[in-house]
């Protein structure tokens, strides 16, 4: 192997080494994020807080308040923007093998749209982190919407997007019992009874998200046949649509979103990463 081609691959590995451990930061801060938010709304469920639940941005904003917060919400900040590297590195170099067809393409857009969502979240932790303040900006997914609405054929746009959304919600569900969602954690070095304990939370933590996700989906189906962009609702108002089921239907859906952050967690840890 001449010189050249030594240096090729060892920066070739460097930068693979590198983006793994972005991957795996990035599972970490998602996994915190979503921890928070299922126990804000565990404590809403349960009469404490004062029923206030919290969506990403509110549960990130209840780090300020911990010691150290700030160095936690810079950590929060930095472990994003390594989830939104990460998914674009599925998005633009295949990692999963999706191909270049229509289904392939679709999938792989999916991935560079999951990490945009996380953008705002990330941005709103590092300007907590650095400036002690920020506007959570809750009226601009409205604001879109209102937009959206106002061109030709726009209410029809709005309730694609819902029907969008519950459909990814409902395939949340459907990897959660299907097992797919598991191929992402390499659990194989825990005991047996481990490895059950892991799936398990898998399966509740999917479930929970698939099901706050459809009721996201609904709102927007809502807002598009009503014509009304303050129809559109985030995590915080689907919390607050299965606290009027009763505390039970919100307590439930609350110990499943924590659920999902314990598996992010250990996905940081054990992780399956393809094609880098």
């Amino acid at each position: 192997m001449t010189l050249a081609n030594t240096i090729s691959s060892a920066a070739s590995g460097s930068a693979s080494a590198g983006i793994r451990a972005l991957a795996r930061f990035g599972f970490a801060a998602k996994g915190v994020v979503y921890l928070l938010m299922g126990t804000l709304a565990l404590l809403a469920a349960t009469g404490q807080q004062g029923g206030q639940t919290a969506d990403k941005k509110q549960a990130v904003q209840s780090i300020q308040s911990l010691p150290g917060g700030q160095i936690l919400l810079g950590l929060i900040a930095v472990g994003l923007l390594g989830y939104i590297i990460w998914r674009f590195t599925q998005a633009f170099r295949d990692t999963e093998n999706k191909g270049n067809g229509a289904k392939g393409i679709g999938r792989r857009i999916g991935y560079a749209g999951s990490g945009l969502l996380y953008a705002s979240v990330a941005w709103y932790a590092a300007k907590l982190a650095f400036t002690g303040s920020a506007s959570s900006g809750g009226s601009t997914q409205q604001s879109l919407v209102a937009k959206v609405l106002g061109w030709p054929g726009g209410e029809w746009i709005v309730i694609l997007i819902g029907l969008i959304t519950i459909g990814s919600g409902l395939y949340q569900i459907y990897r959660a019992y299907s097992g797919a969602f598991h191929k992402h954690v390499n659990d194989s070095g825990l005991p047996a009874s481990q490895q059950q304990l892991v799936y398990r939370t898998g399966q509740l933590g999917y479930t929970a998200r698939g099901i706050v996700m459809a009721i996201i989906g609904y709102f927007f189906v809502q807002a598009g046949r009503h014509h009304q962009a303050a129809d559109v609702g985030t995590t915080d108002e689907a919390f607050d649509l299965l606290a009027a089921m009763g505390p039970f239907a919100l307590g439930i859906v609350a110990l499943g979103l924590m659920a999902y952050g314990v598996y992010m967690l250990v996905q940081a840890k054990y992780p399956v990463i393809r094609g880098v």
